[in-house]
């Protein structure tokens, strides 16, 4: 797809400018950390992780999108075997990935050495739009593995992948957003999409609310395997966001890196 990486690089920084500014003037929540000390933590993770991408590029002979267009070329994948309208399983790929988004999610959570490494996202004691891209360079080089791997098996278009790569980082960064949206207008958003007040459920210290709505994209996975909490028992307001960790460490880089290595 001809100037792929300036499309998704200038929707991906005008998303983030727009919900940073928003979150400015309407915000949620006080912060509990200055933002200095948060983003640039949080923007050099992100910078680490970009360059993780890269060097797997340069180590591995296709990527996501090129996985995709290899797959077609070859004819592999479940969507090369059939013959449906191009609309339908560009539709069906992106529904499929945001579904193993989820499930992987599900998992990260579940499997003791995967929570070691997620649990970097989950440290940090205050949600904001760059909350979306704070996830070890581990955890992001086994999800590109596992993403590469899907793709050989569904064949989607290069379309799909990078429309869902564009679906993903967007919601992600909006529903990680310290935005105050209204309640009616949350209550008709999370119907399909998640809202900043449904994930923020997700980011509590507490256990049983931290192991709940793991969609990062669509709602309706949450809800169809039961998984969905709606409030906070504390309410958005007094709730906890992070892990045990309640200094200033989850704000310094060095310390988010070397999390995994600590004990559970």
């Amino acid at each position: 797809m001809e100037n792929e990486n300036i499309i998704r690089l200038s929707i991906f920084f005008g998303l983030f400018v727009l919900f940073a500014l928003i979150e400015a003037w309407i915000p949620r929540r006080k912060r509990v950390q200055t933002r200095a000390k948060r983003w640039t933590t949080n923007w050099a993770i992100s910078i680490i992780n970009t360059g993780t991408i890269y060097l797997m590029a340069l180590l591995m002979p296709l990527l996501a999108v090129g996985a995709a267009y290899d797959a077609g070329t070859n004819g592999w994948g479940l969507f090369n075997a059939l013959n449906w309208p191009g609309w339908l399983e560009v539709v069906l790929a992106i529904l499929i990935l945001d579904l193993a988004i989820w499930f992987q999610h599900l998992i990260s959570h579940k499997i003791n050495f995967l929570w070691r490494f997620h649990r970097v996202h989950h440290s940090d004691r205050d949600l904001d739009v760059t909350s979306a891209f704070r996830f070890h360079p581990i955890e992001i080089a086994y999800s590109m593995l596992l993403k590469i791997g899907l793709v050989y098996l569904l064949g989607p278009a290069a379309l799909a992948v990078v429309l869902f790569e564009i679906i993903l980082n967007g919601t992600a960064m909006f529903n990680h957003a310290n935005i105050k949206l209204p309640k009616s207008v949350d209550k008709v958003v999370r119907t399909v999409l998640v809202t900043p007040d449904m994930h923020r459920v997700h980011h509590s210290d507490l256990r049983a609310e931290h192991d709940s709505n793991y969609g990062f994209a669509m709602s309706i996975w949450d809800r169809i395997f039961r998984t969905y909490i709606p409030e906070p028992i504390k309410g958005h307001d007094e709730m906890t966001v992070g892990l045990r960790w309640q200094g200033d460490e989850p704000a310094k880089l060095l310390w988010a890196l070397k999390l995994p290595t600590d004990k559970l």
